[in-house]
């Protein structure tokens, strides 16, 4: 199993001029897509083409290029929605990454929740799909429910449906893939548990619209999540999509121009969704630069895509068994491309600079997720996670520093 036959990664490889060069003398090999991806020429390109010909602020202009913006803005707009399956562009809301996102729900939809009432999270989630739901426990006094994982890695659905069944559940918010486990949660079906049990639920998709093609009318959720550095697009933009019925019920996260209806130094009335979560000039370059990540993954095609990922993991989880000491954080059937790891006497921040001297790099630490690990036992753990430009070469050449690494810890 040295490459896909599916597409040609090589070509692809052609794409990303960073991965051309070399670290420490040597070909660079990223592993760390799961942090930030890598970002193709055409992203590039793109917003640099709207900087050079016909850059403006949107919304705000009757002249002809701001006009010309304004339409390139909502262009973008729409493509996410189609891109996600969604019914209306009006369902899309531009943030600044999908940790914004949640913060927005939380604020905005946890405003209109009871005292008493609970939202569930999982113990694989990211801070970012925890933090804020703390904050709006302890701001309107509802309850947290933390809905626990088996030992493989995988969400326990029986104790997630008690949680569901025994409380007044008003939102389940999950992830669609573990940044840490790699494990991909039947969302669908999770979905179906909420709705079941009077819940709305969103999902946090950083990990999984980048692993998993996405249709948010499909799967039923309420709320997705995702951001757009993850996804081969720049920083600075990223996507909350929820059901219009729900958007329209909620109230502002922020205040400021664009935002309103009508402004009076007595009160002001609201814009109606999506611009009503949209305060202040917005990321437009990174918009564009977001539209131009999407074109490039649905050049390169979903099914392609998945099919390289499954082989990567499965390639690299052959691979790195046969070292002596080392341990795979999470053995669920269904996962994406990320592969946390631990080595016998060996810190991860240990193993993490002993590959970045050889030209590799990868996460190490508590990767935003330190409830889970203290769930797994751990404080810090190693993270390899893969891209549409990872190479079975790479892993290969991964694996044999792992092994060198081994045999200089164990002496």
């Amino acid at each position: 199993m040295q490459k896909s036959a599916l597409f040609d990664v090589e070509e692809i490889r052609k794409d990303f001029p960073i991965l051309q060069q070399k670290i420490n003398g040597k070909p660079f090999v990223f592993l760390d897509s799961g942090a930030s991806a890598q970002k193709p020429i055409q992203v590039i390109e793109a917003m640099q083409k709207s900087v050079y010909t016909q850059y403006a602020n949107v919304h705000r202009g009757v002249y002809t290029m701001s006009e010309a913006m304004t339409d390139q803005y909502e262009a973008v707009r729409q493509k996410v929605a189609d891109f996600m399956g969604a019914s209306s562009a009006d369902e899309v809301v531009f943030t600044k990454n999908s940790t914004e996102a949640i913060n927005l729900v939380a604020y905005s939809f946890g405003s209109l929740l009871q005292k008493g009432q609970g939202v569930v999270i999982s113990e694989m989630e990211h801070h970012a799909n925890l933090v804020p739901w703390q904050m709006l426990r302890d701001r309107m006094g509802i309850h947290l429910y933390v809905a626990p994982i088996t030992d493989q890695g995988d969400l326990d659905l029986i104790a997630l449906e008690q949680i569901l069944a025994e409380n007044d559940i008003a939102l389940v918010a999950i992830t669609h893939m573990s940044n840490v486990l790699g494990t991909i949660n039947p969302i669908k079906l999770i979905t179906e548990m909420a709705h079941q049990n009077g819940a709305k639920i969103l999902i946090d998709g950083s990990q999984g619209i980048v692993h998993q093609q996405v249709n948010v009318q499909d799967l039923d959720v309420d709320f997705y999540a995702f951001t757009g550095h993850k996804l081969y697009g720049p920083t600075g933009i990223g996507i909350l999509w929820g059901k219009k019925e729900i958007l329209e019920t909620m109230p502002p996260f922020m205040g400021g121009g664009d935002m309103i209806d009508k402004v009076s130094f007595e009160k002001s009335t609201w814009a109606l969704p999506p611009v009503r979560f949209e305060a202040g000039t917005q990321p437009i370059l990174e918009v564009v630069g977001l539209g131009a990540a999407i074109d490039y993954v649905l050049s390169v095609g979903y099914e392609n895509i998945i099919h390289h990922d499954e082989q990567l993991v499965e390639y690299a989880l052959s691979k790195m068994e046969e070292i002596d000491g080392l341990s795979i954080i999470g053995s669920s059937e269904k996962r994406g491309g990320v592969i946390a790891f631990t080595m016998e006497k060996a810190h991860a921040h240990d193993i993490a600079t002993l590959l970045d001297q050889n030209g590799i790099a990868v996460r190490a630490g508590s990767h935003c997720a330190e409830p889970l690990l203290r769930r797994l036992h751990q404080t810090s753990v190693a993270r390899a996670s893969f891209g549409i430009y990872t190479t079975f070469k790479e892993i290969d050449f991964f694996v044999d520093v792992l092994k060198l690494i081994q045999q200089l810890f164990v002496k």
